[in-house]
């Protein structure tokens, strides 16, 4: 738009300029540039925050994010030098330490049975299922030491010529309660985290609930059995069909995710990895990458374990049609369905 020019008088130097007046268009312009920018904005934060709070959607195996301080971790090697035996020759071959972190009934026992039968891997099993052994900080950190100095002692110890040396361990055994000081400890020592979860929890508690029945009722000719060898075995202690409690059902799947969010939360410092369950069975890079994890000659690795809870779900819930009903419309639903 034009400027208007006034001249006062004759002799007059005064000039007032008379700025045009704004478009109504190029202010609504301005108003919805604003908007957006603010839109985008405000969804980019909570996209950010769902990330941080769900992973179920998380890629087949994650790292922490690559930075000088995570770079330390990538080829942090030891040397352990254990009081109860020798190396000798193998005393200069290098060990890497790791961890198992994962629920029961997630498949942590097949996993590391896959994990057991490289020859170069020792994973010594659920240590901290024993109470005394986590009953404070310190007593976690002599059990730490111990075992990644070579004198814990299992059927699964490879002993001298170790190459990654671990350990499975449960959430609820006091993990996520001494988070802060497991952290500091993985860290200094350079341990590496693997996360073991379930992309499906309702089938974890399906496994939980007929584990802990068989506890008791003892199916396989009076012994309880938390694995199997045989497709007999297992389809006898799939004959069971819990009855799963319908009423605080999406609280306890909102609980489990929430567990293993804060777990993700906690050791976010720490070198890591995510590894489903279900995708362990079902992408054959899966274990490749897990080796390569671990910096360790990839093998192909096998297990003895045979599935127990095979089939669809509606084959394994005694109050299958009020489970329906209760998932059916949620964010749940897919559970319902899913094949694993």
């Amino acid at each position: 738009m034009a400027e208007y020019i006034c001249l006062f008088g004759k002799d007059s130097a005064a000039i007032v300029i008379k700025q045009p007046k704004k478009s109504p268009l190029f202010l609504r312009m301005i108003v919805l540039v604003f908007a957006m920018v603010c839109g985008l904005y405000i969804c980019a934060v909570c996209l950010k925050q769902l990330s941080n709070v769900s992973f179920q959607t998380s890629q087949l195996v994650q790292t922490s994010p690559i930075d000088s301080h995570s770079l330390r971790f990538v080829t942090r090697i030891h040397y352990p030098k254990p009081q109860t035996f020798n190396r000798a020759e193998c005393g200069h071959n290098p060990v890497r330490y790791f961890a198992i972190l994962s629920m029961q009934r997630s498949g942590s026992g097949w996993f590391e049975t896959l994990l057991n039968s490289h020859n170069n891997v020792s994973s010594n099993g659920e240590i901290f299922s024993v109470l005394d052994r986590r009953k404070n900080i310190s007593s976690i950190i002599q059990t730490l030491d111990r075992v990644y100095n070579l004198d814990w002692f299992t059927s699964a110890s490879k002993n001298e010529c170790s190459a990654a040396i671990g350990f499975k361990w449960m959430l609820n055994q006091g993990l996520l309660e001494n988070h802060k000081d497991i952290v500091e400890y993985f860290n200094r020592r350079g341990v590496s985290a693997i996360f073991l979860f379930r992309r499906n929890p309702l089938r974890r508690m399906v496994s939980v609930l007929a584990n802990s029945y068989d506890r008791y009722a003892k199916l396989l000719n009076g012994t309880h059995k938390s694995h199997v060898h045989s497709p007999a075995e297992a389809d006898a202690l799939s004959r069971y069909k819990p009855v799963i409690n319908s009423t605080s059902l999406i609280h306890d799947l909102q609980e489990t995710e929430n567990s293993a969010a804060k777990a993700l939360e906690y050791f976010n410092t720490t070198r890591h990895i995510v590894v489903f369950y279900e995708d362990l069975i079902t992408n054959q890079t899966t274990l490749k990458q897990v080796q390569e994890f671990l910096n360790i000659p990839v093998k192909d690795l096998s297990s003895r374990q045979v599935k127990i809870h095979r089939g669809d779900l509606s084959d394994h819930i005694k109050n299958w049609e009020d489970i329906n009903k209760t998932l059916n419309g949620t964010e749940y639903e897919k559970f319902l369905r899913a094949d694993y």
